[in-house]
């Protein structure tokens, strides 16, 4: 079976909304592009070595339609490697509408998201999803991810979507590598679903206090 890995960038606030720049999300919110600034060649290293591997793409309607947008029409640099990448997988779009499915090798999942998505497990090997913050809370309401990779920016907001807007449930994650940082101060947190659910204590009875 393979893995779903989830890709966010967040504030210290865990905002998620538009990081890449305006037009992500113009609907009233005044940061559209809050990463442009913090993002540098030790963050998109980070992102390149997570991408190895990956076969498919999982987007949600409004990613999905920027990506295609954007990604079939680069060609060079790093943009280009990763264009080469995104160009040559499939994708996957979650939208309850009609998207348009112009860029090569895309498919509209069914009604039924989360059978589509456990479908797709048996199909490939490591499937991204990146931004699709809507999206995104569906896979965490129904935990129907394996890997979950953060990066943390060090900006407050105060507005915005966030990460865990409305789909967190009580979940055990576990640390899979040290934190890595950026020369902007950006921390990079990745973490693999974990079994069971948080346990309860009380600090002034020390272990004993710890209660499933």
């Amino acid at each position: 079976m393979g893995t779903i890995h989830i890709d966010l960038f967040a504030t210290l606030d865990l905002v998620g909304q538009a990081p890449g720049g305006p037009e992500e999300d113009p609907a009233g919110f005044p940061y559209g592009g809050w990463q442009a600034p913090l993002f540098d060649e030790t963050g998109g290293q980070q992102v390149m070595d997570g991408m190895k591997g990956m076969d498919a793409l999982l987007l949600g309607r409004r990613t999905y339609d920027i990506f295609a947008a954007y990604w079939p029409n680069q060609a060079d640099g790093v943009d280009g490697e990763i264009a080469t990448l995104f160009n040559s997988i499939p994708k996957y779009v979650a939208s309850r509408g009609t998207p348009r499915l112009d860029w090569a090798g895309s498919t509209q999942l069914g009604p039924d998201l989360a059978r589509a998505v456990r479908e797709l497990r048996d199909e490939h090997e490591k499937i991204h999803v990146i931004g699709s913050l809507n999206l995104v809370q569906t896979l965490l309401r129904e935990r129907l991810f394996d890997r979950l990779n953060l990066w943390i920016f060090p900006i407050v907001l105060g507005v915005g979507k966030k990460v865990f807007d409305g789909g967190a449930v009580p979940t055990n994650l576990t640390l899979l590598e040290p934190p890595a940082t950026s020369g902007t101060g950006a921390v990079l947190l990745r973490y693999g679903l974990g079994a069971g659910t948080p346990a309860t204590g009380d600090m002034s009875q020390g272990d004993r206090g710890v209660t499933e």
